[in-house]
């Protein structure tokens, strides 16, 4: 990436410069400094109106003539930050710049530069002012190169993987996208070896602690920006700045300094396409189909006033006021039933759940909004007149569900199928689809096999504004049930554990949060000291009931180094683990960070 502002290396490299016979008489360190400016001073204070960054030329006439002062001169120059100093020859100063000078920029590493042969001021600045100018409109067209790439992005509603990649083809640099978790999201290393830059991610992630929204970390060489939107904030994206080459200071990207550098101005308009892209593929699904989808969606995202969806689902003859509403929520338990992947697939067999679904409603007579909610799910909204009707018309709901897959699935047959084997046991030249749709669909009407539903429903509430909670609450009990293998015909909250309920929350927000906040110090504890693993003794403290015997027993240490590291554990967390409440809190987070490391 360029330099917005040629370094003082690169101004004694020009034309005008290099016929003066440019010497470097001290402060060679300093010589890639950028040149902000060029000024042209005859006076001792002119320190007093410059604002550093600048390259100072001067003959020395005006310069002090005794040694304290040409020492107050370099001083008050390295303290506003100028960039260098040239003194041209001749006129005050014949053979070379003064000892004293010299030595007084060698010390503060300062630039310090003899133009042997008369040159004209004027020339220098003019070639100097001209790099920076053309060196700041190819960062104005590389900024806007930048924003036009990623509005494009995002009104093609390209996914997190573009735009990832885009951001390491426009900067060059490894970039990673990341949970609050601290688990991957989406990488690209830009050609360097990816096992490198994601082996024990979460540990060096966990290190890098950049102050402000958008900041640079020094110690670990990652340019850092939160991403998220509407005040809710779901991830990190980071950018690894090259190992070598144009390296900010840690102020160079602090946007309270100054204009942001053009990787700062790129992470960010990353940042912000991914958590637009996010939002719009989240409104998306409420949209594209008919007015029942519309209406629950708007019920799941909040998306529509509640009075709207209540007179809007009227006109339409499903009455919700004055109703018991109940969520229920219907999915495959496998993403891939019938052994087939691809869209179409999986478009084709959530449209045939979905007409199940209405046509056990009405079979159970049942008034209800329903329709597909995600890319696995279908959603109903029971009305029903009173609270005691509940279990009586989900039950009926299931057992028409079932009924009509039984149904779909024999009507399905194909004739003249050969499902025998062949002598030498192979399997049948030729299976008919709807052979096999039968048998799937009469395995998951059973509860077994790979084409199993799971039928969920949330609790019932009284109001429509808590309709919402209903629908969630069948939601999560629907993905967590898929890890149960009882044949029920209703899964509510209680057959759900823990465990499984956390899994399904494992991407909210909130629920990494309260990780970090429980578990945060303890994991950067680890992270700085992988040899005492620490998370895996208070796992065993607490999976053995907080009985120390026992856990250093399964920890495999000697009981007075487990108590060893449970004080250590309690002085890093500053909690009581004798406390049934902390253990209950610490236990119920190692559990959520189990659900979080799981795919």
């Amino acid at each position: 990436m360029a330099a917005v502002f040629p370094t003082v290396r690169e101004v004694l490299a020009l034309g005008p410069v290099r016929h003066g016979a440019p010497r470097v008489v001290a402060g060679d360190e300093g010589l890639d400094r950028p040149v902000r400016w060029v000024h042209v001073a005859e006076v001792p204070d002119i320190a007093t109106l410059l604002g550093g960054g600048e390259l100072v030329l001067t003959t020395g006439i005006g310069l002090p003539g005794d040694d304290a002062g040409l020492r107050a001169f370099i001083g008050d120059l390295a303290d506003v930050g100028v960039s260098g100093l040239v003194v041209e020859l001749g006129r005050r100063y014949v053979s070379g710049v003064p000892r004293v000078m010299a030595a007084a920029a060698e010390r503060r590493g300062l630039p310090l530069v003899e133009l042997r042969r008369a040159t004209p001021f004027v020339r220098i600045t003019e070639a100097v002012h001209a790099l920076i100018v053309d060196a700041q409109l190819t960062e104005l067209r590389a900024t806007e190169e930048i924003h036009q790439r990623f509005n494009d992005l995002s009104v093609e509603g390209a996914d997190a993987a573009e735009v990832i990649r885009q951001a390491a083809e426009l900067s060059g640099c490894p970039v990673v996208l990341e949970n609050l978790s601290r688990q991957v999201l989406g990488y690209d290393p830009a050609g360097e070896s990816a096992e490198l830059l994601l082996d024990g991610w979460e540990q060096h992630s966990r290190r890098i602690r950049p102050a402000g929204r958008t900041a640079y970390d020094p110690d670990s060489g990652w340019l850092v920006t939160t991403v998220g939107a509407r005040g809710q904030d779901w991830g990190r994206l980071l950018l690894r700045w090259p190992a070598s080459g144009d390296v900010p200071s840690a102020q160079a990207v602090e946007p309270s300094v100054g204009s942001p550098t053009r990787l700062t101005i790129l992470i960010e308009r990353a940042a912000s396409t991914l958590a637009l892209g996010r939002l719009i593929r989240r409104d998306a699904e409420g949209l594209e189909r008919q007015i029942h989808r519309t209406l629950l969606t708007a019920l799941l995202d909040h998306s529509r006033p509640v009075d709207e969806v209540g007179l809007r689902a009227k006109a339409l003859g499903v009455v919700l006021d004055r109703r018991h509403l109940v969520g229920v929520m219907v999915r495959h338990r496998a993403d891939d039933p019938a052994g087939e992947v691809g869209p179409e697939a999986g478009q084709a067999r959530l449209r045939d759940l979905s007409e199940a679904v209405g046509q056990a409603l009405r079979e159970a007579k049942l008034t209800a909004l329903t329709s597909a909610v995600d890319d696995n799910s279908v959603g109903a909204l029971l009305a029903l007149p009173d609270p005691a009707a509940e279990d009586r018309a989900l039950s009926a709901f299931a057992s028409a569900l079932r009924q009509v897959r039984l149904d779909a699935g024999a009507g399905r047959t194909g004739p003249g199928v050969d499902m025998s084997r062949s002598s030498s046991g192979a399997e049948p030249s030729r299976v008919a689809p709807g052979v096999e749709a039968a048998r799937v669909g009469v395995e998951g009407a059973r509860g077994a096999g790979p084409g199993a539903v799971i039928v969920a429903a949330g609790s019932g509430v009284s109001t429509l504004r808590e309709a919402r909670r209903s629908l969630v609450e069948a939601r999560q009990v629907a993905e967590a049930a898929r890890r149960d293998r009882r044949d029920l015909p209703i899964f509510r909250l209680p057959h759900v554990g823990l465990a499984g309920l956390l899994h399904l929350l494992r991407d909210e927000p909130r629920l990494q949060t309260f990780v970090e906040r429980e578990l945060g110090a303890l994991l950067e504890y680890d992270a700085r000291h992988p040899r005492e693993r620490l998370l895996d003794t208070l796992r065993a403290y607490l999976e053995q009931g907080r009985n120390k015997s026992a856990a250093a027993a399964a920890a495999h240490l000697s009981r007075p180094a487990f108590y060893e590291r449970l004080a250590r554990i309690a002085r890093v967390l500053d909690v009581d683990l004798d406390s049934v409440e902390a253990a209950l809190s610490l236990h119920v987070a190692l559990l959520a960070l189990d659900a979080v490391r799981t795919p």
